[in-house]
């Protein structure tokens, strides 16, 4: 979990236009806008994020994958660390709304009760991003009016406290200018109990889709938010020690981890098996991974009758990657990075099969 140094929760960049700024401050008094929660971690300013962009398309000549994405997990970690994890995703995911799986995080979950076995909605009209506000997808109140009042709540504070979705936004927007978003908290919960709810959130999904005529990958897709090993004395997590022995050992493992379980054809045992796995790991999405790609599994299952094949794009770690050198974007870093704390993540996509 990357500790956040935190200023206010507003942060408007003097670079946007002054209509742009007041609309943002006139939706914040009213209470419409979810507020900015990471302004150091992420860019908010759309200036420097072409500028993190065209930096990333010099740097990375690897060939794009092919195929459409229909689902990915992406990293939350700071961009000046983790934006060679993220280019490989957002630079071919092209979609009109995305459904976006975050994490409940430790430092969040003592703020709203510490709840369990549910999903969270909210209940902004929009979120922050560096070009424009981001409107809400019209399925959140799908969702909302059909979804047992047992496997949800609603809640602007949960939401407003949590990182993991927010941080996808400004690679979504950059690509995919007019985005909307259906953003889903998804708290500790056992994978029968992921696999109860996925029942419902599938068919309702799905019955969205078809309503309005939607096609997976083209119109709607799906994100997971993740980082990998959290390493370090100060997360209780040292297994292998504090050298660059330990580093490569647990860089491994996250790696073993993530072909295993996230290569190939995407199967209820497969997610099982993630689920169980992540049990003893530190990466945040132990359950938001497992949840989206159940639940985006079964919705494919049911409008199409295919599977799901997954890729590892990238996998690094702030260690390895250090800070990009790019200076005076706005953005900092909220973390420390040795053999002593850093924090792993990867990129993966899922296609049609």
């Amino acid at each position: 979990m990357k500790r956040l140094i935190l200023a206010a929760a507003l942060s408007f960049m003097i670079s946007s236009p002054t209509s742009m700024v007041s609309a943002q401050v006139a939706d914040t008094a009213l209470g419409n806008l979810r507020p900015v929660r990471d302004n150091v971690g992420y860019c908010w300013d759309s200036i420097q994020m072409k500028r993190l962009i065209n930096y990333l398309r010099s740097v990375d000549k690897t060939p794009a994958p092919p195929s459409r994405v229909i689902a990915a997990i992406s990293p939350h970690d700071d961009y000046l660390y983790a934006a060679r994890v993220y280019y490989p995703l957002y630079r071919v995911l092209r979609t009109k709304e995305v459904v976006i799986f975050g994490v409940t995080h430790g430092d969040v979950r003592p703020e709203i009760g510490d709840p369990h076995n549910i999903v969270i909605l909210d209940s902004f009209q929009f979120w922050r991003g560096p070009r424009q506000n981001i409107s809400i997808s019209p399925l959140r109140e799908f969702i909302k009016s059909k979804l047992d009042t047992s496997y949800c709540i609603v809640s602007n504070k949960a939401h407003a406290l949590e990182h993991s979705i927010e941080a996808l936004l400004p690679f979504i927007q950059y690509y995919n200018p007019d985005i909307k978003i259906t953003p889903i908290m998804v708290t500790q919960m056992p994978f029968g109990r992921m696999d109860t709810i996925s029942n419902q959130l599938s068919s309702i999904i799905s019955e969205y889709i078809r309503q309005n005529h939607l096609v997976p990958g083209k119109d709607i897709a799906f994100l997971m938010s993740s980082d990998a090993d959290h390493y370090g004395r100060d997360f209780n997590n040292i297994p292998y020690g504090e050298d660059a022995k330990a580093h490569k050992e647990a860089t491994e493992n996250d790696l073993r981890i993530a072909h295993n379980d996230l290569d190939g054809i995407l199967s209820a045992g497969k997610v099982e098996d993630l689920t169980a796995e992540m049990k003893n790991t530190l990466w945040c999405g132990k359950y938001s991974v497992p949840f989206g790609l159940i639940t985006t599994k079964k919705v494919i299952e049911r409008l199409t009758g295919k599977s799901l094949d997954g890729k590892v794009l990238r996998y690094s770690d702030s260690y390895s990657e250090g800070v990009l050198p790019l200076k005076n974007t706005g953005m900092g870093t909220t973390a420390p990075a040795s053999y002593k704390h850093w924090c792993g993540w990867l990129s993966a996509a899922y296609y049609l099969k």
